[in-house]
């Protein structure tokens, strides 16, 4: 309205204003004007003297007055995904984040939980140092009781790996995140369905691989606790079960036909 207003004389501009004022007015939104009113219509308002109000208290009562909107033009919130499993998981992972060996952070798709190599695996294996099977247990006993997907990512850094288990990094981050999963599975009773495995290899770092300490922070197994909202689009979600189809009932043939005696030998 202001901006077609802008195209016409100050004198319609001014009388749209005290409009719009006197409107707000009524609903007791603004406080009670002191703008002087024309007593003709030919009579301009100068801009300067029309009352600007910002009223703190009047302002907050917007919401008693106004519906808030709904469906597509309504405004979009962003929620803190997990925030309450987030600090549970920081609350029982206490010691290990301090010694840096455990990082939770939130993402928009749900809140990962890092396990470094170095408080976690040896160097280039997949089985989990028995040391920190404890730290493991309060983690599975806050995620365990829930209803979101988890998603194991393994991740290593860029150094060629070559032994007589794993050829590659393929290899050994495939192997970590699958061992992790059958754990959750044996160990914790976690339903198979809420669980996928992932090896990444090298190629989603999270710091430089070209200083050690980047390296150090690379390798590493990701627990990513799934946003419930984007839960149905991830690409393990289990699918709902397809209806299965009554057999149909054979129909008996129109004209029966029934076969001759037989003449000859028996077994013929």
């Amino acid at each position: 309205m202001l901006y077609a207003s802008s195209q016409v004389d100050k004198r319609r501009v001014g009388r749209l204003a005290m409009a719009i004022q006197v409107a707000f007015q009524e609903l007791g939104v603004f406080d009670t004007s002191n703008t002087h009113i024309p007593l003709s219509d030919m009579e301009a308002i100068p801009f300067s003297k029309v009352q600007a109000v910002e009223n703190v208290e009047r302002t907050a009562d917007l919401d008693r007055i106004v519906q808030p909107m709904k469906g597509i033009l309504a405004p979009t919130s962003t929620p803190v995904p997990l925030k309450d499993i987030q600090e549970q998981l920081e609350k029982a992972l206490a010691p290990e984040i301090k010694k840096h060996v455990v990082d939770i952070k939130p993402k928009k798709e749900g809140l990962v939980v890092s396990l470094r190599e170095m408080g976690f695996y040896e160097s280039g294996s997949s089985t989990m140092r028995a040391s920190s099977i404890e730290a493991v247990d309060r983690l599975a006993k806050v995620v365990g009781p829930r209803s979101e997907n988890l998603r194991i990512e393994g991740h290593t850094d860029n150094v060629p790996i070559h032994n007589a288990h794993f050829p590659s990094n393929w290899e050994l981050s495939t192997a970590r995140a699958t061992e992790l999963v059958r754990m959750f599975i044996v160990r914790y009773h976690l339903e198979p369905n809420r669980l996928s495995a992932a090896g990444f290899a090298e190629y989603h770092p999270v710091d430089d691989n070209d200083i050690p300490e980047g390296r150090a922070r690379n390798r590493r197994i990701d627990i990513v606790i799934l946003n419930p909202a984007l839960q149905e689009k991830s690409p393990f979600a289990t699918p709902a079960a397809a209806p299965i189809a009554a057999e149909p009932t054979p129909e008996p043939p129109v004209n029966p036909v029934v076969p001759a005696a037989s003449t000859g030998p028996p077994g013929q």
